[in-house]
């Protein structure tokens, strides 16, 4: 079983910047691919970025492609999404989420998730 915790989420203008943190427990953190999403209002759960196992191999949206980075700490159980230059259409919902197959981008594909962290950024 494993478990995954979001944080670091908040309220931020357009232009702004905030840095996300998903702490994983249980399974051996380092032996899977991780990914974040996205629920805007009233919109489906989206794809954003994913990260391999040893961290050396990352994919992005397009629609956040340059702005956003995924890193993860292996040492520390923890994946990081870094959004820069924030946009009032990335206000939503971020999951972070778990054990995919390489470039999955379906949330049917990932097996774990968290919580959820809200975003908002205002114009």
């Amino acid at each position: 079983q494993v478990q995954l915790v979001e944080s670091g989420g908040g309220s931020v203008q357009a232009g702004g910047s905030l840095r996300l943190s998903c702490l994983a427990s249980g399974r051996p953190f380092s032996s899977y691919v991780m990914g974040w999403f996205r629920q805007g209002p009233g919109k489906e759960r989206e794809f954003i970025a994913a990260i391999s196992w040893s961290g050396g191999s990352t994919y992005y949206a397009d629609s956040v492609k340059g702005r956003f980075t995924i890193s993860r700490d292996n040492a520390k159980n923890t994946v990081y999404l870094q959004m820069n230059s924030l946009k009032p259409e990335d206000t939503g919902v971020y999951y972070c989420a778990g054990s995919a197959p390489w470039r999955a981008t379906m949330p049917r594909e990932y097996e774990y998730w968290g919580q959820g962290t809200q975003v908002t950024v205002s114009s």
